[in-house]
């Protein structure tokens, strides 16, 4: 086509239209099998963190050398716990206190910056941290510590759209990567320990309009199109009284998409309060009353319309914090059943049938369990009742409940740092912890933007010699088949490559590639600072790179006890380390 056509065609074009561009809904189906782009958090909707790139693999990996880093700067640090996306050539990835960034991937040069202006108030129960955002067509999109959804034009940063999620004043905020489904923009909320409501809500991912609200705890109305659709659950049948109305379950981690079902698929975190002796939640009942659905959940959601398809709840009665929003895996059983697995911060390990959520087996992943004996044929957990907090009211003074010691700690044997699936050896590769807690009840009333725990607690490790623990598990028996034992909890993501090669990073700095089938180190590069983010893999001009970024913080050093004083030498920081394997060293053992 010549000069003068192109120009023809140019001045056709109305003043201010903009033309069709950018990532589509078939870029993204197709994240996990295009490696030349990361377009999704969880390299891939299933959420299995698997590469098929292999140029870097057992063999070459020791020559894996840096490329570039690039420091968030300023003051600002805190915990970093993003996941980068590539597109086109630019990097973004996103900061504590709700900053984006876009960067040059070749060579680190930051194009823009974007920093949310943050209200004085915001409530964040767990360091002010951000898991990253969401690409679609020509914009970037984020959520922000004032429970706001941001959409920036991905070329220049400016705002395209913007839209409230909830009160912040309430306790709401925001610190997921939002997701994308035929151009909606799926998100949840945090502030569990406020007594929210958890909510999933899906927007036009062009234009910020919503198209559908769910809320997950029974009693409490959905909304389709501006109009309410249908009641979650049914009000009453499991929480008592009127404490459904500030009944938690936030939905803080986001979710996954199963395209073999269309399904969306989203975890919910604790009942509110956690004094579950106040949710009818104390003494074990036969209708169901003190189940307190929907929370600790993982539920499926009708994409189109908002409406559940299946649950499956994790730890009803729930009395320890065990929340239900680990990350949902998609992958295919050994005889090509659709299966889906999520390691429960009750120290469960789940298998799931992906058809309706139905329960298929469950394993311990931690070694230490306490407050239930086991699961039982229908994925119900057998409950150790003297393991549960006492009540407050049956104590003596009325003000505190009788102490107990269990494990899991209310951190998780899992918190949200996600576990990876290899394709190569059909495991999955999940970062634990083994700690536990002394945990008590206490008398608590709501309040809106205050803590709604009715709990107290001191966490403790369980070892001498480790807290974190990656363990290689076998779904189909639940078998342990390696394990790499940390001095410090664990709390970055997992990735793993066609290569051979597991990536994870530990809070002392350490950025380490194992064998993913004997567990054996075989790589690793000091950051400088705690690994609590999300490591990934690309291919970019016929050479591999792999980007993580390192800067100490999360929940553990705010929240953790003893387990706080043990790791509270451990320096904060904010580096984007990009690594890659020379061409010329690709062929070099």
């Amino acid at each position: 086509m010549n000069r003068f056509v192109l120009a023809v065609c140019a001045s056709l074009i109305a003043p201010g239209a903009v033309l069709a561009q950018g990532v589509t809904e078939e870029m993204i189906a197709n994240d996990a099998a295009t490696p030349e782009d990361i377009l999704t958090n969880g390299m891939g909707r299933s959420l299995q963190r698997y590469s098929p790139l292999e140029t870097l693999n057992k063999e070459n990996v020791a020559n894996l050398v840096p490329a570039w880093a690039f420091s968030l700067g300023g003051e600002k640090q805190r915990g970093q716990e993003t996941q980068p996306l590539i597109h086109d050539g630019i990097m973004y990835i996103t900061g504590s206190y709700s900053r984006l960034y876009a960067l040059d991937a070749m060579t680190g040069e930051e194009l823009w910056q974007y920093d949310a202006r943050l209200p004085e108030g915001i409530l964040p129960c767990c360091d002010v941290v951000n898991r990253g955002a969401a690409i679609f067509e020509d914009k970037v999109i984020f959520g922000t510590l004032d429970a706001r959804l941001v959409a920036l034009d991905a070329k220049s940063g400016d705002v395209v759209w913007r839209d409230k999620i909830a009160d912040y004043k309430a306790g709401y905020s925001y610190t997921a990567a939002p997701m994308i489904v035929n151009g909606l923009v799926i998100t949840g909320n945090s502030g569990g320990e406020f007594g929210v409501v958890g909510e999933i809500q899906a927007r036009d991912a062009s234009t910020g309009e919503m198209k559908w609200t769910r809320p997950v705890i029974e009693g409490h109305m959905g909304t389709l199109d501006g109009e309410e659709s249908t009641m979650t659950g049914e009000l009453n049948a499991t929480w008592p009284g009127d404490m459904w109305k500030t009944g938690g379950g936030a939905t803080w981690l986001g979710g996954s998409y199963d395209d073999r079902t269309d399904t969306i698929i989203m975890g919910t975190g604790n009942p509110a309060p956690w004094n579950s002796h106040l949710r009818g939640a104390g003494q074990p009942s036969e209708d169901g009353m003190g189940d307190n659905l929907y929370a600790a959940s993982r539920l499926g959601i009708d994409p189109a319309t908002g409406e559940i398809k299946w649950h499956f709840q994790s730890t009803p009665r729930e009395g320890w914090d065990y929340d239900g929003v680990n990350e949902v895996v998609a992958f295919e059983g050994e005889d090509g059943t659709p299966l889906l697995a999520t390691a429960d911060r009750n120290g469960f390990f789940y298998v799931l049938n992906a058809e309706d959520g139905s329960f298929v087996s469950a394993a311990p992943f931690v070694k230490d369990i306490t407050w239930a004996e086991g699961i039982d044929e229908n994925g119900r957990p057998i409950f150790v009742e003297e393991n549960r907090p006492g009540d407050p009211s049956a104590a003596a003074d009325g003000n505190k409940g009788e102490i107990v010691f269990s494990s899991p700690g209310f951190l998780g044997g899992k918190n949200w740092m996600p576990m990876a699936y290899s394709q190569n050896t059909g495991l999955f590769y999940v970062p634990s912890n083994e700690w536990g807690m002394d945990i008590w009840n206490e008398p608590i009333t709501y309040k809106k933007g205050a803590a709604y725990l009715g709990s107290g607690f001191t966490i403790k490790p369980n070892y001498e010699d480790h807290i974190g623990s990656l363990k290689a598990i076998d779904p189909a028996t639940g078998e342990w088949v390696w394990e790499f034992k940390n001095d410090a909890p664990l709390w970055g993501g997992v990735m793993t490559t066609a290569g051979g090669l597991v990536f994870t990073g530990t809070p002392e700095g350490k950025f380490i590639a194992f064998d993913d089938e004997t567990g054996e180190e075989l790589w690793s590069f000091q950051t400088g600072s705690g690994i609590v983010g999300q490591p990934v893999t690309w291919e970019q001009d016929g050479e591999q790179y792999v980007s993580v970024i390192s800067g100490w913080g999360g929940a553990v050093p705010l929240w953790g006890g003893e387990v706080a004083k043990k790791v509270n030498y451990l320096n904060q920081g904010g580096l984007l380390w990009t690594f890659k394997l020379p061409r010329q060293l690709a062929s070099a053992q």
